[in-house]
């Protein structure tokens, strides 16, 4: 069994992680990082075209040349297997286990155990999820050889310590065009994006905004500066974004979900959110702007059609449930969907109450969270 991590190897695992957003070249050393911490032979990283059962990323450590080739040819059989499990699977956050949810009598018929892991000695697979629809699966997973044991609960809890962190890397480098990223000048690089980036310190004061989030903060829109200080314009908003900033600098490691996605505008409103990423403890931000603890990225919702299927496919939302929760995410009331949709508010409310219960959410606040948690951005346009 590995040996625990101290407060300092964990914050610079972490920071590692989240130097991926903004160099994904770096997702190797990341990963090797998460694979000693876990006590395992091998982690990926992964992104599935499941339409033609095809990987489109993959970052792997551990696995030699040889085995990665032969991988590709049970990408069909992992992914039926994998899909039949996440289609009664209570939450993205909930990890897949080959040893806790793959009956000994299906391991003994798969060629994918029987022809690619056993041969290297893998006894074990711990899987995370970080977004799930109907074409794409992405995540990152560990294999335990068989002189480290089958996956334990520690393993379990540690890779759900680090599951919000990967998430958040992985989505807010979709969010940058990275061709724009260069190591030297950080800073000066973020002007280039799309999207809009706020540098802050611990307290929120603006260190620096490039030319999206200038746009923003003049518009008197979602956003605003207060004398130096980084506001939302809706109070709770701007609390629950400096909790997540304080968050960032001072306990990067416990931040979790925090700041993952901060609903900046009223329901009624389209939807603008800000995500948080503590940037103190990575190597390339260091560079930054010393006093930086943290980059805040605004941006709009994603598209409500593709975000209610996404949805629809991970937590088994039918028909009628989706629409309603597309015309939801469109910032349209209970009320207005109904009269929309044609049936009675009490039918419109059955629909969201059975859509809660799906999803483990019990307020429109926290459905429109979630969506933001795993499903990508959409463009950065907006007030």
């Amino acid at each position: 069994m590995a040996k625990a991590l101290s407060h300092h190897e964990l914050s610079k695992l972490i920071g590692s992680i989240y130097d991926c957003a903004f160099d994904p070249g770096r997702w190797e050393y990341a990963l090797a990082g998460i694979r000693d911490a876990l006590d395992a032979q091998t982690a990926v990283l992964h992104l599935d075209d499941l339409s033609h059962d095809r990987l489109l990323i993959h970052r792997a450590v551990g696995i030699e040349p040889y085995w990665l080739e032969q991988q590709a040819k049970h990408i069909p059989e992992t992914h039926a297997r994998l899909l039949e499990h996440l289609s009664k699977w209570p939450s993205l956050d909930v990890p897949h286990v080959v040893s806790r949810h793959v009956p000994q009598a299906e391991l003994e018929t798969s060629r994918y155990f029987q022809e690619w892991l056993k041969p290297q000695g893998l006894v074990d697979v711990l899987s995370f999820f970080l977004i799930h629809t109907p074409t794409r699966l992405a995540g990152f997973a560990v294999a335990r050889h068989e002189r480290q044991g089958l996956i334990t609960e520690r393993e379990i809890k540690f890779g759900g310590l680090l599951l919000p962190h990967v998430r958040r890397s992985v989505m807010i480098g979709n969010m940058l065009d990275i061709s724009t990223i260069e190591r030297a000048r950080m800073a000066e690089a973020l002007d280039a994006l799309t999207c809009a980036v706020v540098l802050t310190n611990e307290r929120g004061a603006i260190l620096h905004a490039n030319r999206s989030a200038k746009r923003r903060l003049r518009s008197g829109g979602s956003i605003q500066d207060v004398r130096g200080i980084l506001q939302a314009k809706i109070p709770s908003a701007s609390r629950e974004l400096h909790s997540a900033i304080l968050a960032a600098a001072q306990n990067e490691a416990g931040i979790g979900k925090t700041g993952l996605a901060v609903l900046l505008t009223e329901p009624n409103q389209p939807p603008v959110f800000a995500r948080v990423l503590p940037i103190a403890g990575g190597d390339l931000c260091a560079g930054m702007e010393p006093a930086a603890a943290a980059a805040v990225f605004i941006g709009n919702a994603p598209d409500e059609h593709v975000a209610a299927d996404m949805l629809a496919t991970a937590f088994g939302l039918t028909l009628a449930e989706t629409r309603v929760l597309a015309s939801l995410l469109a910032g349209h009331t209970l009320a207005e969907t109904g009269a929309s949709f044609h049936i009675a508010g009490t039918t419109a409310k059955t629909h969201l109450d059975n859509i809660f219960q799906k999803t483990g959410v019990s307020r429109q606040a926290d459905l429109m969270r979630l969506v933001m948690q795993i499903v990508p951005p959409a463009g950065q346009s907006g007030p």
